[in-house]
């Protein structure tokens, strides 16, 4: 199970959780609000090209290219 950065819409908590599914539904520890996933890191490619810096929100950065 991967380990995921969540942030909390309601109380503003960045936090880690595991995901079992991707479409499981995440709370907050703290205050029980909708939690969404943070997108952070690397892109790494297995084809050799070299990594890119993704915020992993394609529509604020018109897609990676």
């Amino acid at each position: 199970m991967p380990l995921y950065d969540f942030y909390c819409t309601k109380c503003g908590l960045y936090f880690e959780d595991l995901m079992k599914k991707p479409e499981e539904a995440t709370v907050c520890p703290r205050c029980g609000g909708v939690a969404v996933r943070v997108w952070s890191g690397t892109m790494h490619s297995a084809t050799g090209k070299p990594p890119k810096k993704c915020s992993g929100h394609c529509s604020t950065c018109s897609g990676c290219k």
